[in-house]
Order: C-alpha cells, then sequence, then structure tokens
C-alpha cells in the first residue's frame, strides 16, 4: 500500500490498509460543562473510539457582531448570543483536564478550530490533527494557519461544491489531507446522504485517503460508508439525544456508538482483499457437497481451442 494515502495520528495511521479511524464528535454537546465532556470521553473509549473530537471558537471572531447582543433562552436563563457563545466553549483549565483523561484512557482527541486564534490555542496540546468543519472549507486564511503546523487535516466538505472542495485542496496541500464527505443537515435524510460521492472523491483524489462525517439518525448508512470505503468515520455522539443542543437529535447515545464500533470492526474484517479463492474451510463442504470434483479446475487449465475456419 502506497504510504502517500496513509495519515499519522498520534501513535495511529489511516488510510486504505489499516482500520477505520472512528471519532466520536463531541463538539458542544458538553453544553460547557466538563463532567459531560469526561462522560463522553468515557463512553467512547469504552465504545472503542479510536478518538473524540472538540470544537473550539473565539467567540469575538467567530460570531458575528450583529448577533452579540441578541437574547435567547438558554438552559442557564435568558443571555445574549456572545454570553452564550462563552458560556459553552472551554478554555485553557478545561482543555488540560481533557487532555489528562484521554492520556489515561488511551484515546486520542482534538478539535476544529473555527478560527486562526483557535489554531494557536490548539497548537499548544500537541493534538494529533486538525479538523475543518464544513462550514470553514472557505476560509482561506484558517486553512493556511492549518497547513503551517504540519499536522493531518481532516477536512469535511459538507455544504460546498465540487470547485470550492478543489480549491481548499489547493490551499492545504494534498499531501497531509483527509476528506471526509458529509451532507450538513442535522439531522441529514437518507436521500440526501449521497453516500457514492465517497467512490466520486476516491477516483478525483487518489492519493488522498477519503472518510466520512456522518449527521444521520441510525447507524446503518455509516456502515454502508466504511462499506464503500470511507477510511475515517465521525459521528456526533452524546449523553442523551434529548438534551439541550441543535447537535444532539444528530448524535449517537452510549450504547449505539459501541455497537456502530462493534460493526464497523465487523465489516473491515468482512471486506478481504478482493481476490476471489478458495478457503482452506471450505474444503470440507466442497468434498462433501461437489457431485463431480476437479471438472472446472481442468477446464480452466485446458488449452484454448484451436480456431476454427469457416
Amino acid at each position: 500500500m502506497s504510504t502517500s494515502r496513509l495519515r499519522t495520528f498520534g501513535t495511529r495511521t489511516a488510510g486504505p490498509g489499516n482500520p477505520v479511524y472512528i471519532t466520536g464528535e463531541i463538539g458542544i454537546n458538553h453544553n460547557g460543562d466538563l463532567d459531560n465532556a469526561i462522560a463522553l470521553i468515557d463512553a467512547a473509549a469504552e465504545a472503542g473510539c479510536d478518538a473524540v473530537k472538540f470544537q473550539k471558537r473565539t467567540p469575538e471572531i467567530c460570531t458575528p457582531r450583529d448577533q452579540w447582543d441578541i437574547e435567547r433562552d438558554t438552559p442557564w436563563g435568558r443571555m445574549t448570543y456572545i454570553d452564550y457563545r462563552h458560556r459553552v466553549e472551554f478554555g485553557e483549565a478545561e482543555y488540560t483536564a481533557i487532555a489528562e483523561h484521554c492520556a489515561e484512557r488511551g484515546i486520542d482527541w482534538f478539535a476544529s478550530p473555527w478560527d486562526t486564534e483557535a489554531v494557536a490555542f490548539l497548537e499548544k496540546f500537541d493534538v494529533p490533527a486538525h479538523k475543518v468543519a464544513s462550514a470553514s472549507l472557505t476560509d482561506d486564511e484558517l486553512l493556511r494557519a492549518l497547513r503551517a503546523t504540519g499536522r493531518t487535516v481532516i477536512l469535511s466538505t459538507g455544504m460546498s461544491t465540487p470547485k470550492q472542495i478543489r480549491h481548499a485542496v489547493e490551499v492545504l496541500g494534498s499531501d497531509n489531507i483527509l476528506l471526509c464527505h458529509a451532507t450538513s443537515t442535522y439531522p441529514a435524510k437518507a436521500e440526501e446522504l449521497n453516500l457514492r460521492v465517497i467512490n466520486t472523491l476516491q477516483q478525483e483524489y487518489p492519493n488522498v485517503p477519503i472518510g466520512y462525517s456522518g449527521h444521520e439518525t441510525g447507524l446503518q448508512t455509516t456502515l454502508a460508508a466504511v462499506a464503500l470505503g470511507a477510511t475515517f468515520v465521525e459521528r456526533h455522539i452524546t449523553l442523551d439525544r434529548a438534551m439541550w443542543g441543535s447537535d444532539q437529535a444528530a448524535s449517537v447515545e452510549p450504547q449505539g456508538l459501541t455497537r456502530l464500533v462493534r460493526d464497523i470492526r465487523t465489516i473491515e474484517q468482512s471486506l478481504g482483499d478482493g481476490v476471489k479463492k478458495v478457503y482452506e474451510s471450505e474444503l470440507g463442504p466442497m468434498k462433501k457437497l461437489r457431485r463431480v470434483a476437479g471438472v472446472v479446475a481442468e477446464t480452466e487449465n485446458a488449452p484454448a481451442p484451436e480456431p476454427v475456419a469457416v
């Protein structure tokens, strides 16, 4: 397998021929509560995920100025939108605790930075990768900052045209990126997932591993993405889909996450190498059930018939 299609995540490697790299996207489903974040890390580790992912924003940069003072109802009372953005954002103390807990549980963590200051913040933690959210795919300044880190960059392609994707790949360079097919609806309808785009991206970017970032309900379609060749899988995770927050309804609860990881591992074992062969375990049934032995083999090995003149 060409190493040009492999990407490093700390001590792990993702890409064709390697186990699917499975990430539980915590995002802001912790609702600004460190205990929730720790519980979600535990759920992901116990399910067998390779990593958890967060989102990191500098609120004053990422929140349009005309939205700062708009009030909204939240679980913590009515507050302005900029105050809400600060309320659900973790700082250095929380991420230090997250880093320590992930190290104890043997699971990677990284985040989607939404601005260049967030990139600098995450770099202090020596994360194994960075993620570009679909909404940030056209932010060239952010892409250039991520490329400069030299780390693996996962690029989600939801709400993006082929032309925009090509431009983002040009800005990031193809050496350290992993592309993720995604549909940016929460939750996404099955008829809008268009999973065959995974194969389209594989053909257009043959030296780039292709993954899948799912926002649908249920598990079947994510498993189908693995069968189609996704080398990286990301699903939002939650402690309870009824919790407050815009991403909760499109998230997977701990029990479902355990099933998802189990079934992904079964599927990747079952895909094989595509070379048809007779397995040793088939020899007994073949001897017992075949009425005529060796006819096919003799036919396959026989010389081709001489052409007949007409």
